[in-house]
């Protein structure tokens, strides 16, 4: 546990960094530092591993004052990733990994060892231990960065603006592996980012600092979204909070439709007679696997002469599944946004059709949660 008690930062000149900062980070969470330029966020953060000394208050590790320890050893046990990986440039990937634990006294195979064991856990190539920093892309050194800060296995990791410098694609890659190593590792997490986005997604607990380092709302994301504390705050979070908040409700709870999906052999007529008689004007047309295909409108389908199979028609495409045991309401109503029928097609972990969901539908069910 992280505690912040009364911590501030007032330089010499008049500037105020961090003031009066009281916070508790949990055990095993990951919480997220989020905030404007100026907000006083990385200056928090690098308090917890005396990067930067506090001019009040303190900043305790499990207890004990981080003051009350030596700067190098402490830093040593806590892992720490920053924009950019921060990674020295004249030793190989694996020696790169391998900097804390030889700075603590293992022996050069143990310590090389255990480079090998992250480099699998972070999604990096063995192939890649004897390459240098240069010779990666952005991604697999921020890669790179996080298996050496988890080298000495600390229970404490900060990570500031680690995934900022890397395009939306990767960026979003390096999310779902810091998600994974957390359900696998279960680190203290204070993890720095400008992106509100980025701080829904990966937190437990969110910190939303305002300039001056005030300290404006600690909560749970779900919360935060659904009851800012002030204008500020909503602003900050954006106008579309609405939706950001659907993240949190499981598609689950959803009942897709089967009476508009049909088998690619079925014969146009008779699809456009069922889908006619329940008013839909689109229906799925899948595979005998049940995978997608594509969609056909019931107008189109009445111009099809008799005996005409649906996998011989020109489909729309399908555009985006989701799935209906694992993904929230914001996926299923992306796939009705983004689909040609307005329809989200759910699919199973195998990606075989499960039915269609309306948007009528998932209103209601936006609705049933929400209110």
């Amino acid at each position: 546990m992280i505690t912040f008690e009364g911590a501030s930062k007032h330089y010499p000149d008049g500037t105020v960094a961090v003031d009066g900062l009281d916070l508790t980070v949990e055990t095993g969470a990951t919480t997220v530092f989020v905030g404007p330029s100026g907000s006083g966020k990385t200056t928090s953060l690098r308090m917890i591993n005396r990067m930067v000394e506090p001019t009040g208050g303190t900043v305790r590790i499990d207890g004990r004052d981080v003051r009350d320890q030596d700067p190098a050893v402490l830093r040593r046990s806590i892992g720490y990733v920053i924009q950019q990986a921060g990674l020295f440039p004249h030793r190989t990937v694996l020696d790169n990994i391998a900097t804390v634990p030889l700075l603590l006294g293992w022996r050069r195979a143990k310590a090389r060892a255990r480079a090998a064991e992250l480099m699998e856990l972070v999604g990096l190539q063995p192939a890649q231990a004897r390459r240098y920093p240069h010779q990666l892309s952005g991604g697999q050194q921020q890669r790179v960065g996080v298996a050496r800060a988890l080298a000495a296995d600390p229970p404490v990791l900060l990570m500031d603006e680690p995934f900022s410098a890397v395009d939306p694609v990767v960026r979003t890659t390096l999310q779902d592996e810091l998600l994974r190593l957390q359900q696998e590792l279960h680190k203290t997490i204070v993890f720095v980012t400008h992106d509100i986005d980025e701080a829904v997604r990966l937190g437990d607990r969110i910190a939303v600092f305002r300039p001056g380092g005030v300290l404006a709302q600690y909560d749970a994301p779900e919360r935060l979204l659904a009851e800012p504390v002030d204008a500020f705050v909503e602003s900050f979070i954006g106008y579309d909070r609405g939706v950001r908040r659907l993240s949190f409700f499981p598609a689950r709870e959803l009942s897709p439709r089967q009476d508009t999906v049909f088998d690619d052999q079925t014969r146009a007529e008779d699809a456009y007679d069922i889908a006619a008689g329940h008013g839909s004007p689109w229906v799925l047309v899948v595979s005998a696997e049940h995978m997608p295909l594509g969609w056909v409108g019931t107008e189109q389908l009445a111009r099809v002469p008799a005996g005409v199979p649906l996998g011989d028609l020109d489909l729309a495409p399908y555009g985006h599944t989701f799935n209906v045991g694992t993904d929230s309401l914001r996926a299923a109503l992306d796939a009705a946004v983004l689909s040609p029928a307005g329809l989200a097609v759910g699919v199973d972990d195998d990606g075989r059709v499960v039915g269609v969901v309306s948007q009528d539908d998932l209103g209601t069910a936006i609705w049933s949660v929400t209110e």
